[in-house]
């Protein structure tokens, strides 16, 4: 019953936690766990999966829900081994290499998510405001240079990040708020000033995520501007049905982050199992919950979804009747 309390970690490692307080109950929480890590993998599969089989959703806006879908399920398959690691198999300790890594990527796709968002909120301002005009801009070429554009940012702001981290020394043996490496949590165990890492930090989650923040609700003010301008009760509500989405996707992505950053920042005495519950929903809420919404919301989705799989059905029976017939 002790284990937990008595885990020892060497200098170079840093020891994980999934629920402070709740590691008797691991094996029980690991199984809505991984029920949500299995939806976000399948789903944000078939979403790619739909998308590149059916030639009708080769349009811009269902590009950049595949980048949406595909980063999603590269910062899931990010987290997954520690994650499950912690609550499977109480492996806690990770080396502070490693634990690097997993936080390059984990703050890089979650930048990269970001800047995706900004992307579908411009493909929707188009939609809406210049329809006459939405497909001479924004082509298949367009769709591709805003997709290079957004990993050229990428690696403008993430590469001095490294070169930075690589520099930091941290003293190991300590104890991280969560089942992965997360920045804010980390850098409190550095030997040099965490002030100016922190500061740092900061500075670019808010600059980059903030800006990105900024132009969406800027491209939403302008976008309900011109849905008041329409007279029919009916147009407004159709044009605002295809937003519906994005709005959903961009409230669960952002909110958790915020609160998440803020509680690490500037909230010390928040309790340890809030700052890990708050964890997991800033990195599992969104790729569970955007396939979902997309298909749900999105007709063409729901039935390219329903085609495949009729597809699939239809040609295992046929199999199977074959098979029958050859015995």
């Amino acid at each position: 019953m002790l284990i937990f309390n008595n885990t020892t970690s060497s200098s170079s490692n840093f020891l994980l936690t999934a629920f402070p307080g709740l590691e008797l109950a691991h094996v029980w929480i690991s199984v809505p766990v991984c029920c949500l890590y299995i939806i976000a993998l399948l789903g944000n599969s078939m979403i790619l999966l739909v998308i590149v089989i059916e030639r009708s959703l080769h349009k811009p806006m269902y590009y950049f829900l595949s980048m949406l879908s595909a980063i999603d399920l590269c910062l899931t398959i990010t987290t997954l081994p520690t994650v499950l690691g912690v609550l499977w198999f109480h492996a806690r300790e990770i080396s502070i290499k490693p634990c690097l890594i997993q936080m390059f990527f984990v703050h890089a796709f979650s930048f990269l998510e970001s800047s995706v968002l900004v992307a579908m909120a411009f493909d929707r301002y188009m939609a809406i405001c210049n329809p006459l005009k939405y497909a001479t801009v924004l082509t298949d070429m367009m769709s591709l240079v805003i997709g290079l554009t957004i990993l050229i940012r990428q690696v403008i702001f993430m590469f001095p990040c490294v070169l930075a981290v690589n520099s930091v020394s941290f003293h190991g043996g300590q104890e991280l708020s969560h089942p992965f490496c997360f920045h804010p949590d980390m850098i409190k165990f550095t030997y040099s000033n965490p002030w100016i890492s922190n500061f740092w930090g900061l500075f670019l989650q808010f600059y980059l995520n903030g800006t990105d923040l900024l132009f969406i609700l800027f491209s939403y003010v302008l976008i309900l501007r011109t849905v008041l301008s329409i007279v029919t009760p009916k147009k407004q509500q159709k044009a605002l049905s295809t937003c519906v989405c994005h709005i959903c996707a961009v409230t669960i992505f952002y909110v958790p982050m915020i609160s998440l950053s803020l509680t690490h920042r500037l909230f010390r005495s928040t309790p340890r199992v809030i700052c890990s519950v708050l964890a997991n929903i800033y990195l599992l809420l969104p790729p569970v919950l955007n396939p979902i919404i997309y298909s749900l919301k999105t007709k063409v989705i729901r039935q390219a979804i329903f085609q495949l799989l009729q597809f699939k059905g239809s040609r295992n029976t046929s199999v199977r009747g074959l098979r029958g017939r050859w015995n």
